[in-house]
């Protein structure tokens, strides 16, 4: 599965994964935080993370997998970039940055990371004086979503003043393997391929018979809807790429769970993503009369695996009900097919979908991935899925890196031809982002996607409201506090099903839940367009 992203890169679609996240330097030693404190906080930390110093060594013809290899010419200062914006510096421009720099690809010859601090956010709404923001970029043939938070856990800490660990760093640089070592290994795993062929064979053998008896047991179904329509996000992509996001309350999240007896916090997102396209395409006229389908990962990370490099995920298929208008309906709908997706998934049994991954041959394997998008096939081909949706849960308190604090995280997702709108819905304390990464050309509108997903929260959160009978009060939106980072919410009025046809004006982001409490904890900016 790690080297399938390899296989896939190229330079319209670059695997790598990331996320923008701005920090607070109020915390710090002295309230702010040069460069070089960022550099040496890094350096000091590099032994909690595998993924840091290895890069990638690939076989001759890919013959064989890429071997991972600790890199003898690391260079902190090239993985560590320092830019800033131009004045206003606003979230807009911070978007757009964030998106051209998450367009180009990663050097494959050096450990497959970058980190980029950008200064100059005087204009973010609400942001402390002296806030910056970090796009990370990790290519996910060395991390998945779970190992992308072990790695966040590696370059934060829970207290502004931790100190560095006090073990000395036990890493030691490796050697570049030649091109006859390489191929001897590639020759030996292919001698021993069938066999490890055999083994996963015998392992998945139980769990396809509990799948064709759940199946003739009605446990679960194989249904059409699971089938996705062609739309206008399953073509070929181009290099550009556009960026915003939202964020809601959890407690909103969890309250609207409610509509549903049963349902998860992932199919609220993922109902929320399904009302958001609905409104999308119907402004474009262009929305297909069957659902849309979303690829939701699920992690099978054991416990031992914690912290450990590469992708340890399965995955299941999700309707997202954007055939149905009423927003509780469609709630109903998604959560009934992701119990039907889940006991599918559990039959056949989510780890052994990813160990029959690991014995595909790599030769066909990276022939297929090429001819996929020489050919063009998504142009010809039906798309597997609509888009991606995945949740990543986050730090439930406030950490820390340099001493700055972390104020809030957006996901970003690599895109591929076929998939050109991807999600990722990430918490952070008591707040999550629901983002996207998109192809410009695919959606040339992203303040107004970020619209629709607004505007398909607020009508769950209302109708959950009606529901139990709350009063729709809202409190007026409110300035930032002089030296606070903390994001205000401007109130949201109660919004319909009607879809917008013409391009609205990008509001403040999100809505402030209607009982008192204290203060929230400050989260992303809410606004802005990130066209490249």
């Amino acid at each position: 599965m790690d080297a399938s992203f390899v296989a896939l890169e190229t330079r319209n679609s670059p695997m790598h994964i990331g996320s923008i996240l701005i920090y607070n330097p109020a915390t710090a030693p002295g309230g702010f935080v040069r460069f070089k404190d960022i550099l040496a906080f890094f350096e000091s930390r590099m032994q909690l993370s595998k993924t840091i110093r290895q890069r990638l060594v690939r076989v001759p013809f890919d013959l064989d997998y890429p071997y991972w290899i600790e890199d003898p010419d690391f260079d902190l200062e090239y993985h560590v970039r320092h830019i800033a914006l131009p004045k206003p510096g606003d979230w807009r421009q911070l978007c757009i940055q964030a998106a051209r720099i998450f367009a180009r690809p990663l050097d494959l010859t050096r450990p497959p990371w970058e980190f980029t601090v950008i200064e100059g956010l005087d204009g973010v709404e609400g942001a402390a004086p002296g806030s910056y923001a970090m796009v990370t970029k990790v290519h996910h043939s060395a991390i998945d979503g779970m190992s992308g938070v072990d790695l966040l856990e590696a370059m934060h800490t829970l207290n502004p003043d931790d100190p560095a660990p006090d073990k000395p760093d036990p890493w030691q640089p490796g050697k570049l393997p030649n091109a006859t070592e390489l191929l001897g290994k590639s020759y030996f795993n292919a001698l021993t391929n069938p066999f490890k062929q055999l083994e996963v064979a015998a392992k998945a053998a139980p769990g396809l018979a509990k799948a064709i008896k759940g199946l003739a047991a009605k446990d679960f179904s194989v249904s059409r809807e699971m089938l996705a329509p062609r739309s206008r996000f399953n073509r070929p992509i181009s290099s550009t790429r556009v960026i915003e996001g939202r964020s809601v309350p959890l407690a909103d999240i969890k309250a609207i769970r409610a509509l549903s007896p049963g349902c998860k916090v992932n199919d609220v997102f993922l109902a929320i993503v399904g009302g958001a396209m609905r409104k999308y395409l119907l402004s474009k006229d262009d929305l297909p009369e069957k659902t849309l389908t979303a690829m939701a990962p699920i992690s099978v990370r054991s416990a031992s695996e914690k912290g450990n490099m590469g992708n340890q995920v399965a995955a299941m298929v999700a309707p997202l009900g954007t055939h149905l208008n009423d927003p509780a309906e469609r709630l109903t709908f998604v959560h009934e097919k992701t119990m039907n997706s889940k006991a599918m998934t559990e039959a056949v049994g989510a780890r052994n979908m990813t160990e029959i991954s690991k014995v595909s041959p790599a030769l066909y394997m990276s022939l297929g991935a090429q001819l996929y998008t020489r050919l063009g096939l998504a142009n010809r081909v039906g798309p597997p899925f609509t888009t991606v949706v995945t949740n990543v849960p986050g730090p439930p308190v406030p950490i820390y890196s340099s001493g700055a604090r972390l104020e809030s995280q957006m996901g970003l997702v690599c895109l591929t031809d076929g998939m050109g709108l991807g999600h990722v819905v990430q918490s952070y304390v008591d707040e999550a982002t629901i983002a996207f990464t998109a192809c410009r050309d695919l959606l040339p509108d992203p303040e107004f996607y970020a619209q629709c997903i607004e505007d398909s929260f607020h009508e769950l959160r209302d109708t959950a409201r009606d529901k139990a009978g709350e009063p729709d009060k809202q409190p007026a939106a409110k300035k930032p506090k002089a030296k606070s980072a903390t994001i205000k919410k401007s109130s949201a009025k109660k919004t319909t099903s009607k879809p917008r046809t013409a391009k609205p004006t990008a509001p403040a982001m999100g809505a402030t839940s209607k009982t008192a409490r204290k203060p929230r904890k400050p989260s992303a900016p809410k606004k802005g367009s990130t066209k490249t």
